[in-house]
């Protein structure tokens, strides 16, 4: 039995299968993402909900699961974590009584500004070194790859 490779050796470098190479970007996206956020109180998870909550306001739990690539149970978790820290509040929903609509409050609005600006800063970290057509087309295979008939 031989040493296993370091990130970026092997089949855990550009010999390595896609799928795992997609995993392994995102493990360590998500811990660098939480490092920086660490002080905030947020994991990538919560950032996720946040930022979700922001672009579309007023949606429901089982809705935020969808966007933030959750089940419904870990999203239960994550918003009653942002509902005590303060950075959610849910009301019933208008027409839907059962419902529970969720939004950002003023102190959500503010750590969410403070967490974007460092994840951006990660992010545009990350993308230095690549031209913006380089991004442009990363970003296009992406967002491609995750539509249904991309499989």
């Amino acid at each position: 039995m031989g040493d296993l490779p370091a990130v970026g050796e092997g089949k855990r470098g550009e010999d390595g299968h896609l799928g795992y190479l997609l995993r392994q970007a995102a493990h360590a996206h998500r811990q660098r993402v939480e490092q920086r956020l660490g002080d905030l109180g947020l994991t990538l998870p919560q950032f996720s909900v946040l930022t979700m909550l922001a672009a579309y306001p007023g949606h429901s739990s089982a809705d935020l699961a969808r966007l933030a690539l959750v089940t419904p149970q870990t999203m239960s978790v994550i918003v009653a974590n942002l509902l005590k820290a303060g950075l959610i509040v849910r009301t019933p929903h208008r027409v839907h009584g059962r419902i529970q609509s969720i939004a950002l409050t003023d102190a959500g609005e503010a750590t969410l500004g403070d967490a974007k600006q460092r994840v951006y800063a990660l992010e545009a970290e990350m993308l230095r070194d690549l031209a913006p057509e380089a991004q442009a087309a990363i970003r296009q295979w992406l967002t491609r790859i995750t539509q249904p008939e991309a499989a």
